[in-house]
């Protein structure tokens, strides 16, 4: 039988995603015992990385925005980011391309991006773009604090900032689709598609998203670093600070229910048999998981259903190596459809897009690199969510992305297979529950995130980390997400117990959960 001590001081992560490496480090640096558990083969989660001729590819994230969240993760224990990460700043955020022919970069320099709009629409462009980046960076300082760095945002606070100061009343645009407010604000219908681009950051439609996710443009325009070695290094990294503070790592442990007595966690039953012990488990998977019994009848109640519905995009995502011809491309590439309701209008009837927009990471490029002969590229289309399986898709994909890519006179050789891609079914199955949505809920309606599920959840010492709890999806999102249930997780120990064991920070600690065997099903209440 586990002892109380051990019991309260074990923590389970499952899921080893950013926010689930983050959690753990925290909790680890605070002297917990913490034990990591993931499904696959090894850590990252939607942080992938897939084998090439060229070497390893990133097939998820392929940029980092916010620095200074991830600044002070490594500061509150005890590290420096540049200690270990070289993260390269990128002069140019993204090169966009039309079927019209005209391309415009976007810079690190907000007067560079003025200047080059200005070149590429004319004055009332640049001005136009002048007018909707001041607005954007006033609606991200404002809501900052409140929405994004607050661990239980409230729809009284966030409404009392706004009465504070009345002129983001003005620039939110309460009523207004982001789409709606991109064409008031751009008299050029190219830069009113190319910012309403930004919906699809979080997994949405700039004709059903909120004019104020506009503000996502100025997170962008504060800086995007590639990270040196691939994204992927960033999580092997938060994995070696963890292990270092004595946390535990398990992959290929697939977690198949939660057990709770008396309203309170107690332990996660793995599909092959082990029974992991814990009175604190964090869940850094999809909330929906949850609600929809797929963990065990016992944690259905823990998240509400309209915080996990409705959902976000997916996404057809291709990584491959090959040889490029025919554009310039620099390391982030946009392309965008014809007519932007194209592509959008068939996703929210759950289809494929007909006309779609590409973002093409070409990885081996950036500012002060000069590509290879044989390339790594990923290749993004938006996609429904969805889990069921279509045996045509993967074709019907390829002849898509190609084929339009070929229009603006871009093409690869060889032309990647169908197994470099991976569809929204697959991603269902490598999230379970998700339905292939990579951003959680759905970011449609103007209180749309206020909707996610918070760290706590209604369950005793089960909390909740990841892009699919508040704030949102995005590496920075979840990266403050596992803030929010690191310190939730502390607060609750301290306010229920007065004799806490020393935190050893950077020290070794003893395993982090006990096994015992499974018990049957039953158990759970």
């Amino acid at each position: 039988m586990d002892s109380p001590k051990e019991s309260r001081d074990s923590v389970l992560v499952i899921g080893a995603g950013i926010a689930g490496l983050a959690t753990a480090l925290r909790l680890a640096h605070a002297g917990l015992h913490v034990t990591v558990l993931d499904r696959a083969a090894d850590v990252g989660g939607k942080m992938r990385t897939l084998p090439s001729k060229a070497g390893p590819i990133d097939a998820g994230p392929t940029v980092l925005t916010m620095r200074p969240v991830f600044e002070e993760l490594f500061e509150s224990v005890g590290e420096t980011l540049s200690s270990h990460l070289t993260l390269i700043p990128e002069t140019i955020l993204a090169r966009h391309w039309w079927h019209d022919g005209s391309t415009l970069d976007l810079h690190a320099d907000p007067a560079a991006s003025e200047a080059a709009i200005e070149a590429f629409a004319g004055p009332r462009a640049a001005s136009d773009f002048r007018r909707f980046s001041a607005k954007m960076k006033a609606l991200y300082e404002a809501f900052d604090a409140p929405m994004m760095q607050a661990a239980t945002p409230s729809q009284f606070d966030l409404t009392m900032r706004v009465l504070r100061q009345p002129s983001l009343i003005t620039a939110m645009q309460p009523h207004l689709t982001l789409a709606a407010s991109l064409k008031r604000a751009f008299k050029d219908k190219r830069l009113a598609q190319l910012f309403g681009r930004y919906a699809t950051y979080v997994g949405g439609s700039p004709f059903a998203a909120p004019a104020l996710l506009g503000l996502i443009a100025h997170s962008e325009a504060r800086g995007v670093w590639r990270v040196q070695g691939g994204m992927y290094r960033l999580a092997q990294t938060l994995r070696q600070l963890a292990e270092a503070r004595g946390a535990t790592f398990v992959t290929n442990a697939d977690v198949s229910r939660f057990e709770v007595q008396q309203g309170r966690i107690q332990a996660a039953h793995t599909s092959d048999g082990q029974r992991f012990v814990a009175g604190t488990i964090v869940f850094n998977g999809d909330p929906r998981a949850l609600h929809t019994g797929l963990l065990g009848d016992a944690v259905t109640q823990a998240v509400p259903a309209k915080a996990t519905e409705p959902r976000s995009l997916s996404a057809y995502v291709y990584a491959f190596a090959a040889t490029p011809k025919g554009a310039d491309l620099h390391h982030h590439n946009v392309f965008f459809a014809r007519d932007p309701r194209a592509e959008f209008d068939p996703l929210a009837k759950g289809d494929m897009p007909s006309d779609p927009t590409l973002y093409i990471c070409a990885q081996d490029r950036g500012t002060g690199t000069a590509p290879p002969p044989l390339e790594r590229f990923e290749i993004i289309m938006n996609g429904p969510p969805r889990s069921r399986t279509d045996s045509q898709e993967k074709a019907q994909c390829q002849t898509r992305v190609f084929e339009t890519l070929a229009q603006f006179g871009l093409t690869f050789s060889p032309i990647p297979p169908p197994e470099t891609l991976t569809t929204p079914e697959e991603f269902n199955s490598l999230f379970p529950a998700s339905q292939g949505s990579l951003y959680g809920r759905s970011p449609h309606g103007l209180t749309a995130s206020l909707a996610r599920p918070t760290a706590r959840s209604k369950v005793t010492g089960l909390y909740l980390a990841g892009g699919g709890a508040h704030p949102g999806a995005g590496i920075p999102m979840a990266t403050l997400s596992a803030r929010h249930a690191a310190e939730a997780i502390l607060t609750d120990r301290t306010s229920t117990s007065t004799s806490l064991r020393t935190a050893t920070p950077g020290g070794m600690s003893t395993a982090s959960a006990r096994m015992a065997p499974a018990r049957s099903r039953s158990s759970a209440s």
